[in-house]
């Protein structure tokens, strides 16, 4: 979707625009670090999902567990949240110690890819819903523009037509796909090298190892076999879906710029970034992540203080005429699923 249409102020001024709104967010003390708010989410995350896995211990060779898999995803996902906030150093400002929480959230609570994720997660940063080079938009099980539907052959073109009704389904596979990119990201080489950069791969090689033997030494130790199936499919597809679920309003159905929409940061962030409004339990079923534009615009901003610069981001955009897109959940989806079922329309024709 071209961005030529924007309303924007006099050029030479765009290139203050967002050290200006900067300024304004640091006056306000946002880019503060909050340990003790960290301290107390990581207690009560990490003792959550620790007396989940009690709990799946202390239940035994009981169906029971295919409930308390379903909780255990919710708790999985509240853990990646904090890899999330430790790859973007909101907790700390030292690389040492966030990369420590993340590969212990990533590689060793969660079981993805630490590394892959941060390299990855950075270039979306960098050119959020580009085409070619935000990851997260390119041609794969998803089609996002019409380009890359009509690109598509056989059982993927199939796909593409119908793409907004299986994208939900699709989700429970998703938890699947990040484990499967995980290892192919440690092991992967191109050109007689590894194709992507990781500071720790023969660590995050070990931590991953040790986490899948022992995710299923425990299962196996207190269910039958066919229960721990079970209780690894419904865990494993459910934190794909709560995954997929905290991330798909973000930037799906937003403008996509191309090599010819010449954006400033601070445009190029919130043009194609949505907020999801809703309460704390919004905030905390989210990550945060429902204050996308503001997160976009200040990465290593702490959680804790995003609801605070949201205000401050939103005027600053009304001052310089600037649409800041901000809807409810459902309408989120809405808007998501409606670009999905859109991008399909020429297969259609």
């Amino acid at each position: 979707m071209a961005l030529g249409a924007v309303a924007e102020p006099p050029v030479r001024r765009r290139g203050s625009d967002y050290a200006q709104l900067s300024r304004r967010i640091s006056q306000a003390g946002l880019l503060e670090r909050r340990p003790g708010w960290y301290v107390t989410r990581i207690v009560f995350t990490l003792g959550a999902f620790v007396a989940g896995w009690v709990a799946v211990v202390l239940l035994g060779d009981s169906w029971w567990q295919l409930p308390l898999a379903a909780l255990m995803a919710v708790a999985t996902t509240q853990v990646a949240f904090l890899g999330h906030d430790a790859g973007h150093r909101q907790m700390f400002r030292r690389r040492g110690p966030s990369e420590v929480v993340g590969l212990l959230a990533g590689n060793v609570a969660v079981g993805i890819s630490y590394g892959w994720w941060v390299d990855k997660h950075n270039r979306h940063h960098a050119n959020p819903n580009h085409e070619d080079e935000d990851p997260d938009v390119g041609a794969g099980a998803l089609v996002w523009t019409p380009e890359q539907a009509l690109e598509t052959r056989g059982f993927g073109r199939w796909m593409a037509q119908r793409q907004a009704y299986f994208f939900f389904p699709m989700l429970l596979l998703e938890g699947l796909s990040l484990h499967v990119a995980s290892i192919r990201a440690i092991v992967g080489r191109e050109d007689g090298k590894y194709a992507v950069p990781m500071r720790h791969r023969a660590v995050e090689a070990a931590l991953l190892v040790a986490h899948t033997a022992a995710y299923v030494a425990l299962l196996l130790a207190v269910m039958s076999p066919v229960k721990a199936l079970l209780f690894a499919v419904v865990h494993q597809a459910l934190w794909g879906l709560y995954m997929g679920c905290a991330f798909a309003p973000n930037h799906k159905g937003m403008p996509m710029p191309t090599a010819e929409d010449e954006l400033d940061f601070l445009r190029k962030q919130v043009l194609t970034s949505r907020n999801v409004r809703g309460s704390r339990l919004v905030d905390a079923t989210l990550g945060g992540l429902n204050y996308q534009i503001e997160h976009h615009l200040f990465p290593n901003m702490p959680r804790a203080n995003l609801r605070r610069a949201q205000p401050i981001v939103r005027a600053y955009c009304v001052e310089q005429g600037i649409p800041y897109a901000e809807t409810g959940l459902v309408e989120s989806y809405r808007q998501a699923l409606g670009h999905l079922h859109e991008v399909g329309r020429p297969l259609r024709g």
